[in-house]
């Protein structure tokens, strides 16, 4: 935890909202996709980029970049999980530009997730179950509880890379755009939802209440 946000008290931003900023770079990436021809007829400057899987990408860049500087502006914080992942975002959004070769976009799912999962798998190696430090201003569990819910986020991260690669080298790129906003994020909510009960069993606060 940095030095600011040990000082100072994080702004709450409303569910919704933050549901739009996280979804929202997703839905420019597939419209763009979609619409790609017809965002180039009538943004010549558009058609520059290349094709619509181009196009996409750097409106999903852009789109990203929005969204990161207006949650600094509404919390003065960035969490850590969407910071990396924009990071990757305009990494991998630049090569698959500058190189007019869409692999490096595609792959940036798998990139992120195996990231992620090695990441949270790693800690538990130190004995540190890092998923604690990013849910921490949700909810309290036990230490039991963080571990164990450390160890399905970050099988579920790695499960979601392979997956990544399997769609992409498989499928068109209209089917996997498709996929990263319509099947990734309901794969993705599902998981949580399921979670739900570890999460009562362990929660500090049902134990206080008892």
């Amino acid at each position: 935890m940095s030095t600011i946000e040990a000082t100072k008290p994080q702004k709450e931003v409303s569910p919704l909202l933050k549901l739009v900023l996280e979804l929202g770079p997703l839905m420019v990436f597939f419209f763009a996709n979609s619409r790609g021809e017809w965002l180039a007829g009538h943004f010549p400057t558009l058609s520059e980029l290349g094709g619509p899987i181009f196009i996409a990408t750097g409106l999903f860049m852009a789109a990203t970049a929005i969204a990161l500087v207006v949650s600094w502006m509404l919390t003065r914080t960035l969490p850590m999980m969407p910071l990396i992942s924009g990071i990757v975002v305009f990494v991998f959004g630049a090569l698959t530009l500058w190189l007019q070769n869409d692999t490096f976009i595609k792959m940036k799912p798998t990139i992120v997730n195996t990231l992620f999962g090695t990441i949270l798998l790693g800690g538990l190696l130190f004995g540190k179950s890092l998923l604690g430090y990013v849910f921490h201003s949700a909810f309290k569990l036990d230490e039991d509880g963080w571990r164990k819910l450390t160890v399905r986020w970050g099988i579920f991260f790695l499960v979601l890379a392979v997956l990544n690669e399997v769609i992409w080298r498989s499928f068109s790129t209209d089917f996997w755009v498709a996929f990263k906003v319509w099947g990734t994020m309901p794969i993705t909510i599902l998981f949580t939802l399921a979670q739900m009960p570890l999460i009562m069993k362990h929660s500090l606060d049902q134990d206080s209440a008892k």
